[in-house]
């Protein structure tokens, strides 16, 4: 399996990795929405996930998954949004855009595992 991690914050990804690397994932990151926008269209490489931070600079987490749902090569791929944004409006946006999940920070470790499982991204577990 492989994972695409997209957040501006190298010690979130750094978090983020050390959680889902364990549940057997590959993983590659990305600093910003245009850096993984490039790595998927430049590189031809489709993770089963990414997981996105919603405020980054040159192109945002909804930016991102606005622009990705436009390639029909990566309309399968899921997207789990990672976020401090709360407010349900932003949620309901996310999700409208085609954002699969949305976690809001701080969350607990076990919490990114449920998540996949429940996406069935987590074959050898029960969701």
């Amino acid at each position: 399996m492989l994972a695409l991690v997209i957040d501006d914050s190298s010690t979130m990804r750094r978090v983020l990795r050390s959680i889902i690397t364990p549940l057997g994932f590959n993983v590659y990151e990305a600093e910003n929405g245009q850096d993984a926008l490039d790595l998927l269209t430049e590189g031809g490489t489709m993770p089963d996930i990414a997981l996105v931070d919603w405020n980054m600079p040159v192109m945002n987490g909804l930016e991102f998954i606005r622009a990705v749902r436009q390639y029909p090569q990566f309309r399968n791929m899921t997207l789990m949004m990672v976020t401090t944004e709360s407010e349900h409006s932003k949620v309901v946006c996310a999700l409208a855009a085609g954002a699969h999940e949305y976690i809001i920070k701080p969350f607990p470790s076990e919490l990114i595992e449920e998540k996949l499982a429940f996406l069935g991204l987590l074959p050898d577990r029960v969701g």
